[in-house]
């Protein structure tokens, strides 16, 4: 059996100034929303925050930026953030960009326990500038570390109390890896069921990876509202 929270402040009270985390999402989809706006209530600070983006002004991981809690983010696009931007320019936040597909592979591979691995991305590309390339059977790779968190904070559809989650749709993203690549693991679900409930085949993500679980309820808001004009 797990850890079940009682409170979201409980469930991150362990994340320490300084921490290395992975939060799970892509743009606003997925994101544990809950853990984050207790972390944000927590006021943590110089945190490393690895994710796909760091959401929008008003909302998710973006809510921590405005608050000056992250010192350096690692992940893939910024685009939707101009907090965001404003850091950067101004030299307050320290960013590694990284290509999305290598960005899942490093977080993969570092859950897989696989330190380093080499991919074509990147080469040729500032990114090269200073890593290592080698020839494979006449093509150039470039070296990328696997990467690992002190908490992955992710996000489930369902999960029972042995920690076995499911995730909804494309809202799985970057959740499964990220449980997998983090030495505590910590998933906000929307539904708890009863251990056995959850067909074996159809688990995403085995309850070994996790050490903790709350249920809660998100509001799934949408990034960019988009709405069809009737002719």
């Amino acid at each position: 059996m797990k850890t079940i929270y009682s409170s979201f402040e409980q469930a991150v009270k362990d994340i320490k100034d300084g921490s290395v985390i992975m939060v799970g999402g892509f743009g606003l989809v997925g994101i544990p929303e809950n853990l984050i706006l207790a972390l944000v209530d927590s006021k943590v600070k110089h945190l490393t925050v690895i994710s796909n983006n760091c959401g929008v002004d008003d909302w998710g991981l973006g809510l921590l930026l405005k608050n000056k809690q992250i010192d350096k983010m690692i992940g893939s696009y910024v685009g939707e953030n101009k907090e965001f931007e404003r850091q950067v320019l101004s030299g307050e936040l320290e960013v590694e960009l990284t290509p999305q597909g290598t960005l899942a592979e490093r977080i993969r591979a570092g859950g897989a326990g696989i330190p380093a691995f080499y991919t074509p991305a990147g080469v040729g590309t500032p990114l090269a500038e200073d890593g290592e390339v080698r020839n494979f059977d006449g093509k150039d790779y470039l070296l990328q570390t696997g990467l690992r968190a002190d908490f992955s904070l992710v996000r489930a559809a369902k999960g029972d109390r042995h920690g076995n989650l499911i995730y909804n749709k494309t809202a799985r993203n970057f959740n499964p890896m990220m449980a997998a690549a983090g030495k505590t693991t910590i998933a906000e679900v929307e539904e708890f069921v009863k251990t056995g409930e959850l067909e074996a085949d159809q688990i995403h993500t085995p309850g070994i990876y996790v050490q903790g679980l709350i249920q809660g309820a998100q509001e799934k808001r949408i990034e960019r509202l988009t709405l069809r004009t009737h002719a």
